[in-house]
């Protein structure tokens, strides 16, 4: 493994794109402890150990790598740009023009990631605007005496110099992830998520050991990240799962040359759809509470809400949880992978799964697979997505840590060390993962 190390930093191509990556990170996390201009930042940091309101904003917090309740430039994060990035991918099976974009190759897709640029803007400013309100009046600390605070000055100028900013800070954010996806290693927008989510970590697990005794507490920290391994272990294990569906090519003669006559295969993995159903389904019910707050807590069914749809272990809340995983599962993987599609083109380029005719009856076997494979694939999201919220219950602090967070930083890791194996292929080595 040491040997391995030392011969990435030998390959100067590759030693010059992990440090390019490193150093866009590195500027990433300074832009995270930036506060916005206006913002009083002792009263945030007063206000962020006494606020209650991290379960209901844990996502986007998670995501911009704890900026949102710091109130800074970068608050935001990454998330208008995986919404919109979403909200495209959705509307392409949807609207003709996108879905002719799509097949248009580089060029088109080109295009598709314009248009998904502007709506993150859009997004950004639309949900800054909401984050400079929600500072303003403190109903983004709801249990801090001086939330109403956090913004002295109340006037319209100071509100709208903080939503260009932080609508800047976000357009900047997408920048670093593609100037990272174009001259570094690795996904640019998946390392910004995983650093993210990633420092966050020591922070809740210190908080955890301190929520108790000294004894209680070192107990409660070793059980957390002996739950936190095994689950690591098990999206391992099923993120590189995968049915390989086989693909035979004809060999065909043109002249006095051959070409064809070779076989590969189609990878389905067991979770096609990634996390994006978690993402959807944590998204969806965290719109019931806002609602709920934001509308008082004098109706009947605000109280029903806040009682039982609030991050916990309540049974609402998690078998809602649960179905709203397996339906974007299938959800999404009915709209990202089109059976037809692949059939048709294995057809076009002359090939054919052994045993089944090109063409429909392949469509109709790559979907039965398809099937097949999500039902236990959205199960495992569900699983790792709820275990967390079930197993940590009990330790002070650990509700910060989720199956979504585990998710990204397996996922992204394991992917980053491929993209970097296979550098190390092209070079004529080994390969980083083995000795």
């Amino acid at each position: 493994m040491l040997t391995k190390f030392a011969q990435i930093f030998t390959h100067r191509e590759l030693r010059n794109k992990i440090l390019f990556t490193l150093g866009l990170l590195v500027i990433y996390r300074l832009g995270t402890h930036v506060p916005l201009p206006g913002v009083s930042y002792a009263r945030v940091e007063e206000c962020t150990d006494a606020s209650s309101s991290k379960g209901l904003l844990g996502l986007a917090n998670v995501f911009s790598g704890g900026a949102l309740l710091q109130i800074t430039i970068f608050a935001l994060g990454i998330l208008p740009y995986i919404t919109s990035s979403i909200i495209v991918q959705l509307l392409t099976a949807v609207i003709p023009r996108l879905e002719d974009l799509k097949k248009q190759g580089s060029a088109g897709q080109t295009k598709i990631t314009q248009y998904t640029r502007y709506l993150t803007v859009a997004l950004a400013l639309l949900q800054g605007a909401g984050l400079v309100a929600a500072a303003r009046s403190g109903a983004i600390f709801s249990g801090c005496p001086v939330a109403d605070q956090v913004v002295p000055d109340d006037s319209l100028f100071t509100a709208a110099v903080m939503v260009i900013t932080v609508t800047a800070g976000t357009t900047c954010v997408m920048w670093l992830g593609e100037l990272i996806t174009d001259r570094g290693i690795g996904n640019g927008m998946s390392l910004l998520i995983f650093i993210a989510t990633a420092s966050t970590l020591p922070r809740t697990l210190w908080a955890i050991k301190q929520s108790g005794e000294i004894a209680d507490g070192w107990i409660s920290f070793f059980s957390v990240i002996l739950i936190g391994l095994a689950l690591v272990g098990v999206v391992v294990f099923v993120e590189q799962g995968q049915r390989r569906i086989p693909v035979q090519y004809a060999k065909r003669v043109v002249g006095r040359k051959s070409y064809g006559g070779t076989s590969t295969y189609i990878p389905l993995r067991v979770n096609q759809a990634g996390i994006v159903p978690v993402i959807f389904a944590s998204s969806i019910l965290y719109v019931p509470p806002l609602v709920a707050q934001f509308s008082g807590s004098g109706s009947g069914w605000a109280t029903w809400v806040q009682r039982n749809f609030t991050q916990g272990n309540h049974p609402y809340y998690l078998l809602a949880y649960f179905f709203l995983t397996l339906f974007f599962s299938f959800f999404y993987v009915s709209i990202t992978f089109n059976p037809d599609e692949v059939a048709g083109n294995i057809q076009q380029a002359g090939g054919f799964v052994p045993g089944l005719r090109a063409g429909r009856a392949t469509a109709q076997y790559l979907g039965y697979v398809l099937n097949r494979l999500t039902w236990p694939g959205s199960i495992y999201l569900a699983f790792v997505a709820l275990v967390p919220t079930v197993a940590f219950a009990s330790f002070g602090g650990a509700n910060q840590l989720s199956g979504t967070s585990i998710l990204i930083i397996v996922s992204v890791g394991i992917e980053t060390v491929k993209q970097i194996d296979s550098q190390l292929q092209q070079q004529q080595y080994g390969g980083f993962l083995r000795s």
